[in-house]
């Protein structure tokens, strides 16, 4: 998957060239548009450039521990902890969360509606032969996917190529192709809201604690990889868990909607 990069490049005021930072990022948080709205006001703030890398949360970290960024965002709490142990990454710091839905046709063949939690809702959806698209690509999601598959006590792969359908691709193009075939996908929801080509799908399970989704942010170690920019990232870093920044991430609506809730403290 070729991955999505956001360069924010802004001089600032005395005319010379911003000092930079390349994030090493999930997609969801850069399809939600929340870059678009945050990085602006980073630049004012610290007259820093922010060039995000989004692709899925697992190789962002590859990426990062290949030392190709300065600061790790992403959504899979385990992993980024491994990150950091494995002396990666300096302190990780909670961000910000939302949460996980399952979409799917407006018809709801599996009755997603009618599931107690999560576990039945999957169950719902392998013993009704229902199409589920997954993106099959190692990121923050998918992670959380395979987690509930597991907690379910099913195991999709056999059904690989029939009913479970693994597109290799980010959330919006496993999305397209979900709702193309008529088949539930489990996405984040900020994204969903962000999303332009609902057609006739619809949050068909969602409200499971089991769904919770937090995200994470974690300066790349400067001992592991020297040639980070530590100062950059660490002020970054600073910057979203601050009050002023935590506020920001509060502020960003889409439709009225708030699609990070931010918990840094």
């Amino acid at each position: 998957m070729k991955p999505s990069v956001i360069a924010l490049s802004v001089l600032i005021s005395t005319g010379a060239t911003a000092e930079s930072i390349i994030v090493q990022s999930t997609t969801s948080t850069k399809n939600s548009g929340l870059y678009d709205y945050l990085l602006t006001l980073i630049q004012r703030d610290l007259g820093l450039t922010v060039n995000v890398v989004a692709v899925g949360t697992g190789q962002a970290i590859k990426n990062a521990m290949r030392c190709d960024g300065d600061v790790l965002l992403v959504h899979a709490k385990a992993a980024e902890e491994k990150f950091v142990s494995e002396g990666y990454g300096l302190e990780r710091h909670n961000l910000m969360y939302n949460d996980f839905v399952i979409i799917g046709p407006a018809g709801d063949p599996a009755g997603l509606a009618n599931a107690a939690d999560a576990a039945d809702a999957l169950n719902r959806i392998q013993a009704s032969g229902a199409k589920f698209a997954s993106r099959g690509d190692d990121s923050g999601t998918h992670k959380k996917e395979q987690a509930l598959w597991r907690a379910a006590g099913i195991d999709p792969l056999p059904g690989s190529g029939d009913w479970y359908l693994e597109t290799g691709s980010g959330m919006g193009a496993t999305l397209n192709t979900g709702i193309g075939v008529g088949a539930y996908v489990m996405t984040d929801r900020a994204t969903w809201l962000k999303f332009g080509n609902k057609q006739d799908a619809q949050i068909q399970f969602e409200g499971d604690a089991a769904l919770f989704n937090q995200y994470g942010v974690i300066p790349v170690n400067p001992v592991t990889c020297p040639s980070v920019n530590k100062d950059g990232a660490i002020r970054f870093r600073d910057w979203l868990i601050s009050d002023k920044g935590q506020a920001a991430i509060a502020a960003y609506q889409v439709d009225g909607k708030p699609l990070f809730f931010p918990n840094a403290n």
